[in-house]
Formats: C-alpha cells, structure tokens, sequence
C-alpha cells in the first residue's frame, strides 16, 4: 500500500463494513467515538455488533492510515477524550467505496436479486 501522502483511495478498497461505517458517520462532521457508535446505531436500526475495543482499533487503523484526523477537546468537555474527522483522502475513500458498493447493488440489481430502481408509479404509468 502507498504511503498516505501518495495514496489513491482505490489503494484501501475494499474496506471492512465496519472501517466504511465509521467513515460514513464521519462525513458530516466531527464525533467522539461514543458519537460515531450512536450514529451507525441510529442508521442501521440496530446495536452494533463489534466491541468497543474493536471499534477503536478500526479507528486507530484509519488514522494511521491517514483517512481519520483526531483533535483533543479542550474545555469542558476534555473528559471525553478525542473527537475525530475524516481527512480529505478519508473522504475519498468513503466515496470510492460508496461508488463500489453501489455497482454492486446494480449488479444484483440486473441478477433479479432486487427490485430495480423505477418506482412502482412510474413503471405502471399510474396516475392519482
């Protein structure tokens, strides 16, 4: 793998579920780890599987990576630790796995694995 300064977001690709839920629930903005737990909870609707401990090593492998920047708190919140954003190439990446991801779906889209994307009005022509 090329080193962070010369990456191209297709050199981490594909990444696990887990290292691409903490990019997508970094890309509106700064969270502290129990911020980014909270918010991949409240996308998908369920706890997440992985552990705490596990969540924070993806964290530490994405930073060192150099797809996640951590900032200290200062003030009143210092106690919560670190609080963590996406660098311009984690933003990228998250994009390049999206797109990937997206093909995929298309590509079960056309296997008859799922319904195709016209929306039931449109398809049937129908009319209130």
């Amino acid at each position: 793998m090329s080193s962070a300064n010369h990456a191209v977001p297709a050199d981490f690709l594909p990444l696990t579920p887990l290292s691409f839920e903490i990019l997508l629930s970094l890309a509106d903005g700064a969270r502290h780890g129990y911020g980014i737990i909270k918010e991949v909870e409240e996308r998908s609707g369920e706890p997440l599987r992985s552990s705490t401990g596990t969540l924070y090593l993806a964290i530490q492998r994405l930073q060192k990576n150099g797809l996640l920047a951590a900032a200290e708190e200062n003030g009143a919140k210092a106690s919560r630790g670190r609080t963590y954003g996406l660098t311009r190439l984690g933003r990228e990446v998250a994009a390049a796995e999206a797109e990937r991801l997206a093909a995929r779906v298309s590509d079960a889209r056309l296997k008859l694995l799922l319904p195709s994307d016209v929306a039931p009005e449109a398809a049937s022509g129908g009319h209130d």
